[in-house]
């Protein structure tokens, strides 16, 4: 059989079924990707509504991402900076707090920000150089506690942990107890220091939309539900049996195989809120943070302060919820607007959009950085990919997907010798 014959299906056309699919044709494979819904992108999608870019979710690309470095080609991606800190805003006053050594703009005001002591300043060195030093396998080969855990033995002070660490990491890990794996703190927290927190000029859908003009001989099928899988068969939603020799799915795989019925993602979710407003309250190009527990609103960012694909006649904001608290969508979009007035002195003008992101990140323990392609392997025939396999990550996606490939690429290419 020819590889162009095979049949290999992949069922997701997020960024992990894409590189899956660029893997494999750069083996000389055509692979079919099936996607559910209109578009490639999965979890990393963006609207344009009135002239605004929305992102499904405020989400950043890390450029020191090694894997993703390996794919994306950031000079076509236009990618926009957001400077390594955060506006924080605490008892009616703004305060600043940042990486000089990354951005000197930010110099004075951390020095002169009150947030943490001088003792805190000194471990956010010792913790640069530490993880700067550190290996990506040596991370995550540490005995695993919680990220709160790590900053208390660290010695990082209450006062910084409750102002900063825990604002700004409850942002990126979705949950607001630091209860996160310390081992994706340190690689979280090295990825930001060695590169650059950034959004696409056109969003973050550029980085989906990229990876498929690499497509040649990929074949998409859209708006096509997948219900049951097993080895050799793909059953879609209106009953068609398609025949596959290979398929490697790159979304949740318990409701699709009968034996993992059991075995589903525990998801972590969020909504993000954006508005129309007349004026920038932080006048940087920084997240902004309220460490006061039990508010609605985790960070705020002004998505018109970097440069956009589209031209905004206002400023547009993004305000990131982790607990709606059970509120209504109403009732959250007003609490939100007086949280941003109370804490923020910002009037919005607009309501524009809200998202409900109910699969935002994957809840896991046991977090790995690298998977052999044969750990994809679920059956003969059929393959895993997804970040759920790693840690919640852009790059774990991107290397899962590789793995996957490689997995089917050295089932068909290995031969098998029985010995009697």
């Amino acid at each position: 059989m020819t590889k162009k014959e095979y049949k290999i299906h992949i069922i997701g056309a997020g960024v992990s079924g894409l590189i899956a699919a660029r893997v494999l044709e750069n083996h000389g494979y055509h692979p079919v990707v099936i996607e559910a819904s209109d578009r490639v992108g999965g979890r990393v999608k963006t609207d344009r509504i009135d002239g605004y870019q929305l992102d499904h979710g405020f989400q950043v690309l890390l450029t020191a991402y090694p894997a993703v470095q390996k794919y994306l080609d950031y000079d076509a991606l236009e990618l926009q900076k957001i400077l390594p800190g955060a506006s924080i805003f605490k008892g009616g006053h703004q305060k600043i707090i940042g990486d000089p050594l990354r951005g000197i703009s930010l110099l004075f005001p951390t020095l002169l920000s009150g947030i943490g002591n001088l003792s805190d300043k000194v471990k956010i060195l010792k913790l640069n150089q530490k993880l700067k030093n550190k290996s990506m396998s040596a991370i995550f080969s540490e005995t695993e506690q919680s990220t709160l855990a790590y900053l208390t033995d660290f010695g990082f002070s209450k006062e910084i942990i409750t102002d900063f660490f825990k604002p700004f990491f409850s942002g990126i890990f979705l949950e607001t107890q630091l209860e996160t794996s310390s081992r994706m703190f340190e690689f979280v927290y090295k990825m930001f220091g060695e590169g650059h927190a950034t959004i696409p000029k056109a969003g973050m859908e550029a980085i989906p939309k990229q990876l498929l003009n690499t497509l040649k001989a990929t074949t998409f099928k859209f708006h096509t539900k997948v219900t049951a899988l097993k080895d050799g068969s793909i059953t879609l939603d209106d009953d068609t049996q398609l025949e596959s020799h290979y398929t490697i799915v790159a979304t949740e795989a318990s409701g699709l195989i009968s034996n993992l019925k059991n075995q589903s993602t525990e998801w972590k979710s969020c909504t993000t809120i954006y508005f129309e407003t007349e004026t920038r309250a932080i006048d940087k190009k920084l997240i902004g943070l309220i460490p006061k527990s039990r508010t609605f609103i985790n960070n705020i960012f002004y998505n018109s302060s970097l440069i956009s694909a589209t031209k905004p006649k206002k400023e547009l904001l993004s305000v990131t919820v982790i607990e709606d608290q059970g509120l209504s969508e109403t009732e959250l979009i007003e609490a939100v607007k007086k949280e941003l007035k109370t804490f923020c002195g910002i009037s919005t003008t607009r309501f524009i959009k809200l998202y409900n992101i109910p699969r935002a990140l994957p809840k896991l323990s046991d977090l790995k950085y690298e998977i052999l392609p044969s750990e994809t392997r679920l059956t003969n025939g059929i393959f895993l990919a997804g970040d759920t396999l790693l840690n919640a990550s852009l790059n774990a996606a991107f290397i899962s997907g590789e793995r996957a490939a490689m997995g089917v690429i050295e089932s068909i290419t290995t031969p098998v010798y029985k010995f009697l």
